[in-house]
């Protein structure tokens, strides 16, 4: 069968590309033909980007460069910063050729390569905020009857109910012509019945259908180098209270900390960080990043597909709480597996050294995996 994915735009997210690079591996394996239909969100248009720019120029007049946080980038600029990022797009996923950048592209694609099915998921493509074609997700482009429509692994990323209204009628009519829905939190079973009138099963996200052996294979495949430390700290909203709690962890447990990030992450980089030292701004290869949970001999992160793959490679870790990005994401995850006591804040006691029974934990995700690819084979029978 041919089988279109519907998720994230690909863009410099390793838990976003490594769960749709997971997803196509498990589809692959079950015998199908899968790409990945890939978009951009919309665009402000180029008179908007005219007087964003000219805004940015005024502003620096005034205000120091290096104080000013944000930049609009080149593409130029994304290239060389996304070049480590595109590599492995390029080895491991298979993408369709376009790239939809409005609704009528989404239709044209659908027309040119007429999928047989269409998985949408994971990560929070049902999310609003982090959605500009969310009915898009809801495959609202696709008016052919014989095509499969299956939702694995959807997130709303929170507990809470999002959409406007208008969007709630809208995409509860798509929902109903699914033939499988699943969703990647607990509290997405409950959103989808009360608000899209639709049953949903709870799954794994994709990147739990791979197992530890898989990406120490892609480690592997790429020549990856030791990672520089000990404790690996994954923190996509840094903070002086996140820095200071990683200090005090490494310090406690005798370990030397390390993270797999650009020195100038993308929420805090200034144009004078692209223009005077761009190489600084650059992410690390995805599987780099990947060794680094391989090496380590504890975890810290603030994000969900950090504490996912310390949970494969079985090392310990802790979670800060991030609810600007969705804590409904940790919640569930942690719970499944009996783990909701590693989820902390700054300023919490917190006895570093407590064990975790990992003989347990790999039962119930073997069990689950199991479940899940059951349920993908049966709807794409």
């Amino acid at each position: 069968m041919k089988i279109g994915i519907l998720t994230q735009p690909l863009h410099n997210n390793y838990g976003g590309l490594l769960q749709n690079c997971a997803l196509q591996q498990v589809l692959k394996g079950l015998g199908h033909e899968v790409e990945t239909v890939d978009w951009m969100p919309a665009s402000a248009g180029a008179i908007k980007t005219w007087l964003w720019r000219k805004k940015e120029t005024l502003l620096s007049l005034v205000l120091k460069d290096r104080e000013k946080p944000s930049y609009s980038l080149t593409d130029k600029e994304k290239e060389i910063i996304s070049r480590n990022t595109h590599r492995f797009i390029e080895r491991y996923i298979s993408v369709c050729p376009s790239i939809a950048k409005n609704e009528k592209e989404f239709r044209s694609i659908d027309e040119a390569h007429k999928y047989q099915a269409y998985v949408v998921g994971s990560d929070q493509v049902w999310r609003p905020k982090y959605n500009s074609f969310l009915t898009a997700m809801f495959l609202d482009f696709v008016d052919r009857k014989d095509v499969k429509r299956i939702a694995y692994a959807a997130s709303f990323g929170t507990s809470a109910w999002e959409f406007t209204q208008q969007m709630m009628e809208e995409c509860a009519l798509l929902a109903r012509k699914f033939d499988l829905i699943t969703v990647r939190e607990k509290s997405g079973v409950d959103l989808c019945r009360e608000y899209l009138g639709v049953e949903a099963t709870h799954v794994l996200d994709p990147t739990m259908l791979l197992d530890k052996g898989d990406y120490i294979q892609l480690v592997e495949n790429e020549h990856e180098p030791q990672s520089p430390g000990t404790l690996f700290h994954y923190i996509l909203d840094p903070s002086e209270e996140k820095r200071h709690l990683i200090e005090q962890l490494a310090f406690k447990q005798g370990l030397q900390s390390f993270s797999i990030m650009p020195k100038c992450q993308a929420e805090n980089r200034t144009k004078w960080d692209v223009k005077h030292r761009i190489e600084d701004c650059v992410f690390p290869s995805v599987t780099s990043w990947l060794r680094g949970f391989m090496d380590a001999e504890m975890v810290i992160v603030d994000s969900f597909h950090g504490a996912v793959f310390a949970i494969i490679f079985n090392k310990p870790f802790w979670v800060i709480a991030n609810a600007e990005r969705g804590n409904a994401r940790f919640e569930s995850l942690l719970r499944l597996y009996g783990l909701e006591n590693r989820m902390i804040a700054p300023g919490d006691a917190v006895l570093w050294n407590k064990a975790i029974d990992w003989e347990r934990v790999n039962e119930v995700r073997q069990k689950e995996k199991n479940r899940c690819i059951r349920l993908l084979n049966n709807v794409l029978k």
